[in-house]
C-alpha cells in the first residue's frame, strides 16, 4: 500500500507542476510594459544625403596610337636611333659568328696556338674547342677579341646603358687550368 501511495502522490506533484505551467507568469505585465514604450518613443526618420554629382570624364586619347601596339614601339625605337648622340654601336648587319650564341660565362678559355704572325685562343663551349683570333666575335653582348695572351683572351663589348646609348664595357676570359 505504501507503494501506491508514493505514486499517487508523486502524480499530484506532477499535476501540480504542469497546472502551474499554464499560468500568466507576468507576461501580461510584460506585453503592457512594451505597448507603453511603442506609444511614447517619438519615430524619427533619417533624411537621405542626396545623391553625388556624376561628372563623365572624356578621354582624349582615342586618337593617339594605342599604347601597347607594335607600331607605336617601332616608332620610339626609331626615335631613339635618331636622337642617339652616340657613336657607338654594334653592327646589326653582319653575320654572327658561332660564339655568339653563348654568354660569356658559359666559354672557358683551355689554351692557345701560336702560327707565324698570329696567335690563337682555344676556347672551349660545352664539349666543342673553338679556334678564335683577334677580331672574332664571341658572347651574347657584341664581344669583339682585342687581345690574346698565353693567359687571357681580352674583349670589348656593347652594351645598352640604362638611357638605351651604346657603350663599350670590357670584358676578359682567363686560363681556365686543368687541375688533377
Amino acid at each position: 500500500m505504501t507503494c501506491i501511495r508514493t505514486i499517487s502522490r508523486i502524480a499530484a506533484l506532477l499535476a501540480m507542476a504542469g497546472l502551474a505551467g499554464c499560468g500568466d507568469g507576468g507576461v501580461q505585465e510584460v506585453k503592457q510594459w512594451m505597448d507603453e514604450v511603442r506609444r511614447q518613443t517619438p519615430v524619427t526618420i533619417q533624411k537621405l544625403p542626396a545623391p553625388k554629382t556624376f561628372t563623365p570624364f572624356v578621354y582624349g586619347g582615342k586618337d593617339e596610337p594605342d599604347p601597347y601596339s607594335p607600331a607605336k614601339l617601332s616608332a620610339a625605337l626609331a626615335k631613339l636611333q635618331v636622337n642617339a648622340t652616340s657613336v657607338i654601336k654594334p653592327d646589326l648587319d653582319r653575320r654572327k659568328e658561332p660564339l655568339e650564341n653563348h654568354p660569356l660565362d658559359v666559354i672557358k678559355m683551355v689554351g692557345t696556338l701560336e702560327k707565324p704572325g698570329l696567335n690563337y685562343a682555344l676556347l672551349q663551349v660545352e664539349k666543342s674547342v673553338f679556334q678564335v683570333k683577334v677580331g672574332n666575335y664571341i658572347g651574347q653582348n657584341f664581344g669583339m677579341i682585342t687581345k690574346i695572351t698565353e693567359s687571357e683572351v681580352e674583349l670589348k663589348e656593347i652594351v645598352r646603358d640604362a638611357a638605351g646609348e651604346w657603350t663599350e664595357r670590357k670584358a676578359k676570359l682567363e686560363l681556365q687550368e686543368n687541375k688533377k
